[in-house]
């Protein structure tokens, strides 16, 4: 079901890969207003215009000039974004790169290639659970 567009939740895509960027806001354009950047660097004045505040962040962690552990840093100082779920969406699958994402606070790792199915599905559980929480706690995780 596609929600009306202006009740639609705001996703940023941030990735240097433009494949990936594609076939991401491709399978969440229908239930999802998808905002997409090609840098960390893009993804900070994005993020510091506070023109749209997304309601998810999915967030690649190798790019150039900028990788998503800076681009992760650097949103924890932005405080509008304090209870924005993150995703590290990226191709890197070994355990000490996840596990040290969990341990920075991230709120969910997902290894691309991602089936799209799955991807849907994750950000769907992911959206409700931070809306849970913001009518139960106020927005605190």
């Amino acid at each position: 079901m596609v929600g009306d567009i202006s009740s639609r939740k705001n996703i940023l895509l941030v990735d240097d890969d433009q494949v990936h960027l594609h076939i991401t806001k491709t399978a969440l354009k229908d239930e999802y207003e998808v905002f997409m950047v090609k840098s960390g660097k893009d993804a900070l004045e994005f993020l510091n215009k506070k023109q749209i505040i997304p309601d998810l962040i999915l967030l690649d962690i190798m790019m150039p000039e900028m990788d998503g552990w800076v681009v992760y840093e650097n949103i924890q100082n932005i405080a509008e974004l304090e209870f924005t779920p993150i995703i590290f969406y990226s191709s890197l699958d070994d355990e000490s790169t996840i596990e040290k994402a969990y341990e920075l606070g991230i709120f969910d790792y997902i290894t691309k290639p991602c089936n799209m199915t799955v991807l849907q599905n994750r950000v769907k559980e992911i959206l409700s659970k931070a809306e849970l929480r913001k009518q139960q706690f106020g927005g605190a995780f």
